[in-house]
């Protein structure tokens, strides 16, 4: 459990630092949430709170980099990529700056 922690905070960095947005994206990670873009999501994804097509593709794009990331941690683990995910959501809810969006479980998305 020690490795995932870990590894699920090597993860959690490098999102909370805009480090998973490709360099053809005008628009980065903390910018897309700072405006209210995008948000948190209990599922451990980035989900799209006010559709625009920037906004969408950053996401798009993140999760598939958070997809792969979850399932070289599950692997390295031997738990599942739904457990590792959630976990991570749990972590990236929490690490959510006053005024960013997170879902709720019910899937409401509210300012935190």
């Amino acid at each position: 459990m020690k490795i995932i922690r870990q590894a699920l905070i090597a993860l959690l960095l490098a999102l909370g630092t805009g480090g998973f947005h490709g360099a053809a994206f005008a628009l980065d990670l903390e910018q897309a949430k700072t405006q209210g873009l995008v948000g948190e999501q209990p599922d451990g994804y980035l989900g799209v709170v006010n559709a625009s097509p920037e906004a969408v593709a950053l996401a798009a794009s993140i999760n598939q980099q958070r997809r792969e990331a979850y399932a070289r941690i599950a692997k390295q683990n031997g738990i599942t990529v739904e457990q590792v995910a959630a976990l991570a959501g749990e972590k990236a809810i929490a690490r959510t700056t006053p005024g960013g969006y997170v879902k709720t479980p019910a899937g409401k998305w509210v300012r935190k």
